[in-house]
């Protein structure tokens, strides 16, 4: 048995029933093999990927909160700083019912390689809670974030740990919590990022992850003799990242056809109405049903994955910005008998390891979400770096970094599947391109 296979087995034994906690460190070693197995002998002595597999620690705590009705409700709030290797942690703060250890761990691992494809000294954390916002009120919400940071703030600092977003945590909520913080603390420090820009928010944040995938997209299509001009794409979601992605999208001449929430989806043929889709998500917080009621062209189906969901549609490139295992092997077959030629993730890991397997097999070009939604990451580390200055950049200045940024994580994960004799396999690229970065700090380090 390899020393990838023996650590693999040792995470699923010590972390049963945390399928996605175990799915993520798979995909991660098994590309790891060019790497891991040429040097077997150091990195097993080192106990490299034992540690890197070890989170350096997790913390879990009870939120409790008073509804608008007056009774008690309790809920599970988590923090997992996964590694600091190369900087204080950094990762979102999710908000969502789906929330739980797995889904944390997993979260937390694939941030320490996204977050070192940034080139930006960032470590990989990640928390949240099982609370949903969905159908709360603004008090509701205030209430549940200020118990939320009364406990979390003990584990996070400027220099620590600098939660951010995440589903279900927007300005908003990072205001409430940045406002505990301060009150509790004492500070004003850049310790939370997505704030508001009136007290240290950067601008293109909100629209970060959405432009990241699309400026990845672009070098890859650039790359193979294509464009993103012209195109159709299917996009899933209607949170910030589809939203826009959607919106870049437009800007660089696609078209793209869907989008969906949690209750159906919708394929519009004369392309997604962004302002109405931002009215009816980011205005009235409403759902997509909606859509079909204002836009009599469009097709609405109720659930998610009904009739195939927005893969069953005819497009040139599919872009999963919802959440995980979304896209699955179904799913993928359904893209490639529909001629799909590229698939970029914009959510944290929304493609199954069979759908994966399946769309790389089929030659078609496949960037995973470490790399495609580092945009969001990679501005929030923009965001300590204005704070840290006392300095406001503006949006032309932000996206320009933002750019740059896109296109060195296209050319380091490349690189690094051409070097390692995988070409084109950009999944190997990002996973060796950010371990290489990670291990190396790891044994400069030496043990701790």
């Amino acid at each position: 048995m390899s020393y990838r296979e023996e650590v693999i087995n040792r995470v699923i034994t010590e972390n049963p029933r945390q399928p996605e906690f175990h799915q993520a460190v798979r995909e991660v070693l098994e590309s790891l093999g060019p790497v891991i197995d040429a040097h077997e002998d150091m990195y097993r002595r080192d106990a490299i990927l034992e540690r890197l597999t070890t989170p350096d620690r997790q913390i879990q705590f009870r939120v409790t909160w008073v509804d608008d009705t007056g009774h008690v409700r309790v809920n599970n709030g988590y923090r997992v700083q996964f590694n600091n290797a190369i900087g204080p942690y950094k990762g979102g703060l999710r908000l969502h019912p789906t929330v739980n250890r797995s889904v944390m761990r997993f979260l937390a691992f694939e941030q320490v390689f996204k977050n070192s494809l940034t080139g930006l000294p960032i470590g990989g954390a990640k928390g949240g809670s099982d609370f949903d916002p969905k159908g709360k009120s603004d008090r509701e919400i205030m209430l549940f974030c200020q118990s939320f940071m009364s406990e979390l703030y003990k584990y996070i600092g400027a220099d620590v740990d600098v939660p951010a977003g995440d589903i279900g945590t927007g300005a908003r909520e990072i205001g409430y919590m940045f406002g505990t913080y301060k009150r509790l603390t004492n500070l004003y420090t850049g310790v939370l990022t997505g704030k508001g820009l009136t007290f240290g928010g950067s601008l293109v944040r909100t629209e970060a992850t959405g432009y990241g995938v699309l400026y990845i997209l672009e070098e890859l299509m650039k790359a193979h003799g294509n464009s993103v001009e012209g195109k159709t794409i299917a996009v899933s979601g209607s949170g910030n990242v589809a939203t826009y992605t959607i919106e870049k999208a437009y800007q660089l001449g696609a078209k793209p056809v869907t989008c969906s929430d949690s209750t159906g989806w919708i394929y519009d043929p004369e392309g997604i109405d962004l302002a109405l889709l931002k009215e009816i998500k980011e205005v009235r917080r409403g759902r997509l049903s909606a859509y079909k009621a204002e836009k009599p062209s469009a097709e609405y189906h109720e659930g998610t994955y009904s009739n195939g969901g927005v893969w069953s549609v005819k497009v040139d490139i599919a872009l999963p910005c919802a959440t995980q295992n979304e896209l699955n092997l179904d799913a993928a077959k359904m893209l490639v008998s529909n001629g799909c030629i590229a698939v970029v993730e914009g959510a944290n890991m929304p493609t199954t390891f069979e759908a994966t397997k399946y769309l790389q097999g089929s030659n078609v070009l496949f960037i995973p979400g470490k790399a495609a939604n580092a945009g969001g990451v990679a501005t929030s580390a923009l965001e300590m770096s204005q704070n840290s200055e006392r300095l406001s950049w503006t949006f032309e200045e932000v996206d320009t970094r933002l750019q740059t940024i896109m296109k060195n994580i296209y050319a380091h994960i490349s690189d690094a599947a051409k070097e390692y004799g995988c070409p084109d396999d950009f999944v190997a690229g990002a996973n060796i391109a950010g371990f290489l970065k990670v291990s190396t700090a790891m044994k400069a380090q030496g043990l701790y």
